[in-house]
């Protein structure tokens, strides 16, 4: 229960003292650089794996992706539990060396604010001027690339990710393809979707870069593990942003494909508002995102072109049916693939949690059954436990559904639940439809199935 302040430090001219806003707090020194110039916890790595491709970031992308990672660090790493006054909202200074502290500085607010808003976590930032010898980090390249990726595109090994990489190579749109592999699983299935797609549309079109960008525990001091990493997005968009800021275009696209009910991501009940809601791509963090990428010069454009399509219509929109069809077990929706590890099976499908139950709704109404294997594979085999996590999130999704009703009037008061929306009533009316649309999807699979305490 005490705030955590995190220094970041760059190897051995990084000397000079810094001023601690709060001397009491819990500070930790996080040393990014190893030996003279090495960059350490995947950073380095991220950006020599870039640079492979032809592909030479800004100064200033590669200070947004030092942040993103400093963050995730600390919310990885800080524990909400022991080290919040309400178990929750853990409270967070960064000091950080970048190009151009001053602008930098004047950010500062629009940068808590926007993580605030993603990770329920009171955020403060202090930034100073590069120490000697690192003013140019980056680089130039010696000779000019050819045949640069058109576009960037997260790719997380997931359904909606891996119908996106197929809709933008189906438009002859070449994009690189943006990974996060710290955790093992999803490297797997982020490598097999990679395959399917090379074989399918050659090696020289489907680029991929796998960022680990990670860290010890116990590297933040008293901090202990957290497993909610609210930020995550944070620092996937940074790295996209990263790749694009050198792909020598005036408005490079990055795209983030995502179905528009996990985006909007209502909760679906009271205790979901915080602990279990996530914002990762909702439309208002991306929003704040972008506004951000404006500000600093990084010529970025996040776009998510299924915000108005639930998961099911992107399976059924996909521009290529049958190769969508054949590798659609290579990819990964669940929350916690490793459910059965102490069982001694393999990551899989709990076929339960959230994300899995709204795959299952996805497929039900496709062109072929769905092949996914679930651990749980018949929903109505018995009655479930909504105490326990088989029927915790079914019972959640029961009682939403109820309460929406079918009723087009009330999605449009209970989108704004999960957070600010901006746009036109037009935007809001596409939003609505795909919450109600999404929910139906959804109430379609769990007719029948019974959940008690």
């Amino acid at each position: 229960m005490r705030r955590h302040s995190i220094i970041c430090r760059f190897g051995l001219t990084d000397r000079l003292p810094v001023d601690i806003s709060e001397p009491l707090s819990q500070q930790t020194t996080l040393h990014y650089v190893s030996g003279k110039r090495g960059f350490g916890f995947g950073v380095g790595d991220t950006l020599t794996k870039l640079k492979r491709y032809g592909i030479w970031p800004s100064e200033t992308a590669f200070d947004l992706l030092m942040l993103a990672a400093t963050v995730y660090c600390a919310d990885t790493r800080i524990n909400r539990r022991s080290e919040a006054q309400d178990s929750w909202t853990r409270e967070v200074d960064i000091y950080l060396p970048v190009f151009a502290p001053n602008r930098w500085a004047s950010l500062s607010p629009n940068i808590s604010h926007a993580l605030e808003f993603l990770t329920g976590d009171k955020w403060r930032f202090y930034f100073r001027s590069r120490p000697q010898g690192f003013a140019s980090i980056v680089g130039r390249p010696t000779t000019r690339a050819t045949n640069l990726p058109s576009a960037v595109c997260l790719f997380s090994g997931g359904l909606d990710s891996f119908i996106g990489a197929i809709d933008l190579l189906e438009q002859d749109i070449d994009p690189l393809l943006m990974s996060h592999g710290w955790v093992a699983n999803a490297s797997g299935h982020q490598r097999d979707c990679e395959r399917a797609l090379r074989l399918n549309y050659s090696g020289q079109r489907v680029r991929r870069v796998k960022s680990s960008i990670g860290f010890p525990q116990g590297i933040v001091a008293g901090g202990g593990p957290e497993s909610t990493e609210r930020s995550r997005s944070f620092l996937f968009f940074a790295l996209a942003s990263l790749a694009a800021s050198g792909l020598r275009q005036t408005l490079s696209p990055v795209y983030v494909p995502e179905n528009g009910l996990i985006s909007l991501n209502i909760p679906l009940d009271p205790l979901r508002l915080g602990a279990l809601s996530t914002r990762t791509t909702h439309p208002y963090f991306m929003s704040r995102f972008e506004q951000l990428l404006r500000q600093l010069g990084i010529p970025g454009s996040l776009q998510n072109p299924y915000r108005h399509q639930t998961k099911g219509e992107m399976v059924r929109g996909c521009r290529e049916q049958t190769f969508l069809a054949r590798n659609i077990t290579n990819t990964m929706s669940c929350s916690s693939p490793n459910k059965g590890r102490w069982l001694g099976e393999s990551p899989g499908h709990c076929g339960y949690c959230l994300p899995c139950l709204i795959r299952r709704a996805s497929l039900t109404n496709w062109t072929v059954p769905d092949p996914t294997s679930y651990r749980l594979s018949n929903l109505h085999q018995r009655v479930l436990k909504s105490t326990e996590a088989e029927g915790d999130s079914i019972r959640s999704f029961q009682l939403a559904i109820a309460r929406l009703n079918n009723s087009a009037a009330r999605a449009r008061v209970l989108i704004h639940k999960s957070g600010p929306l901006v746009g036109n009533s037009a935007e809001l009316n596409n939003l609505a439809r795909v919450y109600l649309a999404g929910m139906q999807e959804v109430a379609a699979v769990l007719t029948g199935v019974q959940t008690r305490p």
